[in-house]
C-alpha cells in the first residue's frame, strides 16, 4: 500500500512540475507580483496580476491553481494564453487544506475578488465583469465561488473591502470536482488514492462523516437561476477526477435553463497541454469574450 501511495505521489509531483515548465513562458505584457490582498492570523495572502500588451482597461480573469487543495502556489501555473488574447489575469494564493479546513479557501478567494474589484482603477483593469477559472481542485473552488454569489456562509470577513461585491460573472472549470458527496463513488482506484486523503484534509473527515460540510462544499447544490455562465472542460481519459463530476454540473445548470458549455477533451487525462490546443483555447477565449467582453 505504501508503494502504491508513493507511486501516486511521484506521478502527481511529475504532473505539477510539467505544468510549471509548460507555464514558464514569457509574460506577454506587464506584471505586478506579490500583491497582498488580505492577512489572516498573521499570514499574508498574495496575488500576481498579468496585463496584456496594448489593451486599455482589460477585463479580468481570476485564476485558482490546483494541487488537491493542499499544494501549489500562484506561481505553479498561470494560463498566460488568456493574457495573450487581451485579458488581464490575476493568479492568487490562498490557504491550503494543510493550513485550514474548508471553507477557508473560499473565504480567501472571495476576499481576493473584492480586493481586485475595489482596486481596479489602481491596476488598470476592468472589474465591472470578472471571470473566475481554475483546474482540478482549483476548478472546484473557482466554480463554488462562481455559484455562491451572495452566500453569507461562504463570503467570509477577510480583507479591507467587505462592502465591495465578490460576485463573478463567468466561470471556467478545467477538469474540476463539483459534487464531493458523490466523487468517491465515481472514482477509480487511482483516484481514490488521491481523493481520500485530500478530502480528509479539506473537510476534516470523509464526506459521509461530514455530510453537511461536503454538501456546502459542492457546487452542484448551489446552482440557482441567477448563476453566471459556465464553461466546463474535462478529459475523457481522466483517471484522477471523474468526468461524471462535470456531467453532474452540466446537468444542474441545464435543469435551470442556465448558460453552460461542456467541452469533452478527447484523449486527455488529468491536465496537460491538450486543454490549451487551438481548438479548445479558441472556445475558451470565445466564451470569455461573450461573457465578460474583451474590453
Amino acid at each position: 500500500m505504501r508503494k502504491f501511495i508513493a507511486t501516486i505521489f511521484l506521478i502527481l509531483l511529475t504532473q505539477q512540475l510539467m505544468a510549471q515548465v509548460e507555464n514558464q513562458m514569457e509574460v506577454p505584457g506587464m506584471s505586478s507580483k506579490d500583491i497582498i490582498y488580505a492577512n489572516v492570523d498573521g499570514l499574508d495572502l498574495a496575488l500576481d496580476i498579468y496585463m496584456p500588451e496594448s489593451v486599455e482597461n482589460p477585463p479580468l480573469v481570476v485564476y485558482v491553481h490546483g494541487g488537491a487543495w493542499q499544494r501549489g502556489t500562484k506561481n505553479s501555473e498561470s494560463p498566460l494564453q488568456f493574457v495573450e488574447h487581451g485579458f488581464a489575469l490575476a493568479s492568487i494564493d490562498f490557504r491550503q487544506s494543510t493550513q485550514a479546513h474548508f471553507p477557508a479557501q473560499i473565504h480567501d478567494i472571495k476576499a481576493a475578488v473584492r480586493f481586485l474589484r475595489a482596486n481596479a482603477n489602481s491596476y488598470g483593469i476592468n472589474a465591472s465583469k470578472i471571470a473566475i477559472a481554475g483546474n482540478s481542485s482549483g476548478a472546484h473552488l473557482a466554480t463554488l465561488v462562481g455559484v455562491s454569489n451572495g452566500h453569507a456562509e461562504l463570503e467570509g470577513s477577510l480583507g479591507d473591502h467587505l462592502n465591495t461585491s465578490s460576485d463573478v460573472q463567468s466561470i471556467l472549470s478545467y477538469f474540476g470536482a463539483h459534487d464531493l458527496t458523490s466523487i468517491l463513488g465515481q472514482s477509480t482506484l487511482f483516484g481514490l488514492g488521491v481523493r481520500v486523503p485530500a478530502l480528509q484534509l479539506l473537510l476534516g473527515g470523509q464526506p459521509e462523516e461530514e455530510p453537511e460540510l461536503a454538501q456546502l462544499a459542492s457546487p452542484v447544490f448551489h446552482a440557482e437561476p441567477s448563476d453566471p455562465p459556465l464553461l466546463l472542460l474535462h478529459g475523457d481519459q481522466d483517471r484522477q477526477m471523474p468526468i461524471d463530476q462535470s456531467y453532474q454540473m452540466e446537468t444542474a445548470y441545464k435543469e435551470l435553463g442556465l448558460d453552460v458549455v461542456f467541452d469533452v477533451v478527447i484523449g486527455a487525462g488529468h491536465g496537460g497541454q491538450e486543454f490549451y490546443e487551438p481548438v479548445y483555447l479558441e472556445r475558451a477565449i470565445t466564451f470569455l469574450r461573450r461573457t465578460i467582453g474583451n474590453n
